[in-house]
């Protein structure tokens, strides 16, 4: 039954890659992920050492606003990104790469719609007890609010970092899809926390090292993972473009 129904099961097979043929590189994945630890324990550091944050909290806070706007911008680099591949595609292998686009947009309409869940609560006035008009529907409400804490909160928690670390499933499309958004997305981002003046309080030139850093880190991991997925593979984004 957790199988089935647990929120962070449900939130694997949604946001993990299932295509029959997928090649799973575990040097690969080792990699990205002592990056992104390495990248998350940097940030702390710096967050604290320069008191950008007051309190360790403002600092988790800060990452899971930072995560969710990461899931934001790829959902809509993604669309983009497949219009792209549509054009560029031979006309033979399109139906197909609509076929297989569908399993990345539903887990991207998944978790938004999971996020969402929480305000349209607020804005009904369910939270409030708006429709606890009697024992029943206090009944009612507060198991629906029960499940929405210990089931839906798990599985958007876990969902945002698999939709990132696995780029929406990208690799359901081709597999050097997700090693390429994944190089557009934290651009897109650094622009962002350029624009949007992140680490104000960071002295400029350690600034400059985090907010290149990330960028610079994943773009080397990124056309690493491509030249692999080509030398070991042959897989490459010409193949992508099935011409």
């Amino acid at each position: 039954m957790r199988r089935r129904i647990g929120p962070i099961h449900t939130a694997r097979r949604v946001f993990r890659p299932s295509r029959p043929d997928l090649v799973e590189d575990a040097f690969v994945a080792r990699m990205q992920k002592i990056r992104t630890l390495v990248g998350l324990a940097a940030v702390v550091w710096v967050t604290v050492s320069y008191k950008v944050g007051s309190s360790l909290r403002d600092v988790a806070d800060d990452r899971l606003d930072q995560s969710w706007h990461s899931v934001l911008v790829l959902s809509v680099t993604f669309p983009v990104a497949v219009g792209v591949l549509l054009a560029l595609t031979a006309p033979s292998a399109r139906r197909d790469l609509l076929r297989r686009a569908a399993m990345p947009f539903g887990a991207m309409v998944a978790l938004i719609a999971a996020v969402f869940v929480f305000p349209l609560m607020v804005l009904t006035g369910f939270v409030d007890g708006r429709f606890a008009t009697g024992p029943a529907m206090t009944v009612v409400t507060w198991v629906v609010v029960v499940l929405v804490l210990v089931w839906v909160l798990p599985f958007i928690a876990w969902g945002i970092g698999l939709a990132l670390l696995h780029v929406f499933r990208t690799a359901d499309i081709h597999q050097a899809m997700p090693p390429l958004l994944a190089m557009t997305l934290v651009w897109e981002m650094t622009l962002l926390d350029l624009f949007t003046g992140a680490y104000a309080g960071v002295p400029g030139p350690v600034r400059a090292v985090f907010l290149l850093g990330a960028p610079l880190s994943v773009t080397a991991v990124g056309l690493w993972e491509l030249r692999r997925l080509r030398a070991h593979y042959g897989i490459s984004v010409r193949g992508m473009l099935v011409r």
